[in-house]
């Protein structure tokens, strides 16, 4: 596995273009952020020219966005395409060459590694950003907090009803994101499948009732709507049409709620990298765009976004 490349690459000269697309991602729910908002710009490298496509995570398409539009309007000679179909799309897509970044909220698999080196591609990693995955309840929902193994038992379908974790009397309606996503992998190896504690079962899947949906959007939509839903969520899509729970690995544990801090402090339980991925070691117009990104500008629209910012 590449390491995680976690420095400040160099100093920049920004960056970038014409085009934003985005594919399967919206920013309908407004993310959370305790800092200021205002946009941070991009320092401009007149001599600049060229043009890259970033596909892959819906998780981190709402960065990337903020980040290339940054950047191209500070350079107007480079062009950044943007779409969010999700972690594994963007890995098959860097593996096949189609994109020039993949933008992945889980890491790289060895067998994708191997994957891409059989077709000359070699995986290089950066991390530009960290998330707290935050699970999400209705607001009329008592429940306040779940341990790891009452979760697992949820998403496996072993616990089907509210009144077993302390709720109403009410069936849960379980939603998660789909197969694409690598947001639905994290939270099966962590939390599903219970990493890091006796009870981890490597075995354990989703269970055949819970609802697969195609964007983080619309499973916050859904949670606003539905007293009854429960969903997983990166930190920067809550808002205050739905309610995050305190989490806890085990019972004996303090339930700690999602946010930057808890992340920063390491006393949130379910936090992971969110990632870039390109072929070989960025250059040219890439690197000076990823340099902006890993930035102390870069990285204050890490947190407006609602996300971590690196720590430093």
């Amino acid at each position: 596995m590449n390491k995680s490349v976690k420095k400040w690459l160099l100093p920049l000269a920004l960056i970038l273009v014409l085009s934003l697309v985005f594919t399967g991602c919206s920013t309908a729910s407004t993310p959370t952020s305790t800092s200021v908002t205002t946009t941070t710009p991009a320092p401009t490298t007149p001599a600049l020219t060229g043009s890259f496509k970033i596909i892959g995570s819906n998780t981190v398409t709402p960065l990337s966005a903020v980040w290339a539009e940054n950047f191209m309007k500070a350079n107007s000679k480079v062009s950044i395409a943007v779409s969010g179909p999700g972690s594994g799309v963007g890995i098959a897509a860097l593996i096949d060459s189609t994109t020039d970044i993949c933008q992945s909220s889980r890491l790289i698999t060895q067998d994708e590694i191997n994957q891409a080196k059989a077709k000359g591609v070699t995986t290089y990693e950066i991390q530009v950003a960290t998330d707290a995955l935050s699970v999400v309840v209705n607001p009329s929902n008592p429940v306040s907090e779940l341990t790891f193994v009452q979760l697992s038992a949820i998403y496996t379908g072993k616990i089907t009803n509210w009144k077993e974790v302390g709720g109403k009397d009410a069936p849960i309606v379980v939603m998660s994101r789909d197969t694409n996503s690598g947001t639905y992998t994290y939270f099966k190896e962590t939390v599903v499948q219970m990493a890091g504690l006796p009870t981890k079962d490597t075995t354990l899947e989703y269970g055949n009732k819970v609802l697969m949906l195609p964007s983080t959007e619309e499973g916050v939509s859904q949670v606003a709507g539905n007293p009854n839903a429960i969903f997983y969520t990166g930190l920067g899509y809550l808002n205050n049409t739905v309610k995050a729970l305190g989490i806890k690995k085990t019972a004996s544990d303090t339930a700690v709620k999602p946010s930057v801090e808890t992340s920063l402090n390491g006393t949130y339980p379910i936090s992971r990298p969110l990632l870039y991925y390109t072929n070989g070691v960025p250059t040219g117009a890439i690197k000076v765009y990823i340099d902006y990104c890993l930035s102390s500008a870069g990285q204050q629209e890490v947190l407006n976004a609602g996300f971590v910012p690196l720590k430093k």
